[in-house]
């Protein structure tokens, strides 16, 4: 059994992530920052579809915590699933500002940064000696880097490192046969930046090929198909999963 953890999984994307890692077969480390109850029904839901699952909290954006939560990453590999490796991180959690630039405050680009780069590379750094070799590392980045839309700027500039951080961990980790990917949401219906309002969703709407918003599974789908090993060739990619959003 493969088990991959998936950061900030106790709603929107990384939910929907973990429950289909969990339909595929693999085991999942759920994590949460701050919302324990949310993490457990995600547990709950994934033992209902005849799953397993753990449940660590964890703030991406103090990477002083990282190695405490290596080490409760091993205590629970050991006592769910008897291993002391598991197999794949997705770097998931995040959250949305929206604001100009002439408005964003260096608190704020702080804790985007925190979050979006510089949480995904030293947590990636400091779960390595726990991965499997021939594992897989999938970041969550974002099309707002490739297409500029005002008042996300820092958040989609952080979302462009972490692509290309994305190339680097493929080529780095190689030669342990780890592969790292992206995986680049368009707009999707979720808690992000406070949601979407109807007029917001139908203006995103009208701006993507297929004229809706996405779905969470659509995003958790591909990003446990990624994880197959039927996918094993694709490496150093960004995937964008967006509908053909301005194309």
């Amino acid at each position: 059994m493969k088990i991959v953890i998936v950061t900030g999984s106790s709603r929107g994307l990384g939910a929907s992530t973990a429950l289909e890692c969990a339909r595929r077969g693999m085991g999942v480390i759920v994590t949460y920052n701050g919302s324990p109850e949310k993490a457990s029904e995600v547990a709950e839901a994934i033992a209902a579809i005849g799953g397993k699952a753990a449940v660590l909290q964890l703030d991406v954006g103090d990477s002083q915590s990282f190695p405490d939560f290596c080490k409760a990453v091993s205590k629970q590999l050991e006592a769910v699933w008897q291993r002391e490796t598991f197999d794949a991180l997705v770097n998931n959690a995040g959250y949305g500002l929206y604001a100009p630039i002439a408005d964003v405050t260096e608190e704020q680009f702080d804790g985007l940064f925190n979050v979006h780069l510089k949480g995904p590379f030293f947590l990636t750094q400091a779960l390595l000696p726990l991965m499997e070799a021939g594992g897989h590392v999938i970041n969550v980045t974002s099309a707002t880097s490739r297409v500029a839309t005002a008042g996300v700027a820092p958040y989609a500039a952080f979302k462009g490192g972490l692509e290309v951080l994305t190339r680097y961990m493929a080529k780095e980790f190689g030669a342990r046969g780890i592969r790292a990917n992206s995986v680049a949401p368009g707009a999707i219906r979720t808690e992000l930046g406070g949601g979407l309002n109807q007029e917001f969703e139908a203006l995103l709407a009208d701006q993507t090929a297929l004229g809706r918003v996405g779905e969470p599974e659509e995003i958790g789908g591909v990003i446990a198909g990624l994880l197959s090993e039927e996918n094993r060739w694709i490496n150093a990619q960004n995937i964008e999963v967006a509908g053909g959003y301005i194309i």
